[in-house]
């Protein structure tokens, strides 16, 4: 036995009119269609899953949080001449 989804199709201009009604729609898992002159360009649906992927990550297992929150600036560069000078340095 399968869910019945609630479709809708909706113009541009229609949603932008009545954005929150059909907001409220998606959010009740109606799926809206959006269309241009007439053309399907969009679908809205409702997000059941995370959209933090870095938590799901973590959550996961593979990735580890930091430690701590703040971070240490690198430390200054003493130039002894001109940037360009040291990058084309760099690049030989």
């Amino acid at each position: 036995m399968g869910i019945a989804i609630t479709r809708v199709e909706v113009g541009v201009r229609d949603l932008k009119n009545n954005l929150s009604r059909y907001l409220d729609g998606v959010g009740q898992g109606t799926e809206v269609i959006v269309t241009d002159h007439g053309r399907p360009v969009a679908r809205l649906v409702k997000i059941d899953a995370s959209t933090d992927r870095l938590t799901d990550l973590i959550d996961a297992g593979v990735v580890h949080p930091a430690r701590t929150r703040s971070r240490s600036l690198p430390k200054r560069v003493a130039a002894s001449g001109p940037v360009s000078d040291l990058v084309a340095e760099q690049r030989r």
